[in-house]
């Protein structure tokens, strides 16, 4: 059993997935871990299959081959105790704009199952860990861009989860937004909480990240940013990714 802990102590096991939409692959074997703790990156181009991926972990699409673990529980097999362990922002915006701040977060924490009390002290709690304590009670419609991006992440934590999966969170924001977020979300896992972060924004990646490169459905490569450059011979994470996706296209040409 502690044999088992240390060779695998994944927050997210991806194993051999696969998944197509009709005659299109939109995933081909796709294989990677994320580490307890850890700010990972899956880096890929609009159409990789991101939120292919991210539909698959969050049940939204049954997994049609291969498995994914949420702590060791089987998404498909035990879909209620690994889904209780995840938050997750997806692309598209779904907050309710003619809500207060809090109203929607009351409202999301209803659907978990947390009473009204407790719902108000954990959004209260929620709402000062990305900054927004002074907009709790204005309605959504009157937040910039960033700001709705901020509470929907402020929603994701309301249930306390150990994972948190993001889906391009910064994509349409400006540049001060877009590193607010994601200096909230990298506090966060000096928290504890893991986090992975779907973006095709190279320039959010830092060094010590862990990248996971997705391109056409496949994972080129995954690793440190800085292992990721070196195997690469590259001099940035930029340059190794262009690298990368296009020796696979190259590939593919001749075969």
């Amino acid at each position: 059993m502690h044999a088992m802990t240390a060779i695998h102590p994944s927050t997210l096991a991806i194993e051999g997935v696969s998944h197509r939409y009709g005659a299109r692959q939109a995933l081909i074997d796709v294989t990677f871990s994320v580490a307890p703790s850890t700010f990972t990156v899956l880096l890929g181009l609009n159409g990789a299959g991101k939120s292919t991926l991210f539909s698959l972990t969050t049940r939204l699409y049954a997994i049609q081959q291969g498995r994914i673990r949420i702590f060791g529980h089987d998404v498909a097999r035990a879909s209620s105790e690994a889904l209780r362990m995840i938050g997750v922002v997806f692309q598209p915006r779904t907050l309710d704009l003619d809500l207060s701040v809090t109203q929607n977060l009351i409202y999301h924490a209803a659907l978990h199952g947390i009473g009204k009390q407790q719902a108000r002290a954990r959004a209260d709690d929620v709402l000062n860990r990305v900054g927004l304590s002074e907009r709790a009670n204005d309605k959504v419609r009157n937040l910039s861009g960033g700001q709705m991006r901020q509470v929907e992440i402020a929603r994701a934590l309301l249930h306390e989860p150990r994972l948190l999966l993001l889906d391009e969170p910064t994509v349409g924001l400006d540049i001060k937004s877009r590193a607010g977020i994601l200096g909230h979300v990298r506090r966060m896992v000096q928290e504890g909480v893991s986090v992975l972060w779907a973006t095709h924004l190279i320039d959010e990646v830092m060094q010590e990240d862990h990248v996971v490169v997705l391109h056409q459905g496949r994972v080129l490569t995954h690793g440190t940013a800085a292992h990721i450059i070196a195997a690469a011979d590259a001099r940035d994470i930029r340059s190794a990714f262009i690298r990368l996706t296009q020796t696979m296209e190259a590939g593919h040409e001749s075969s």
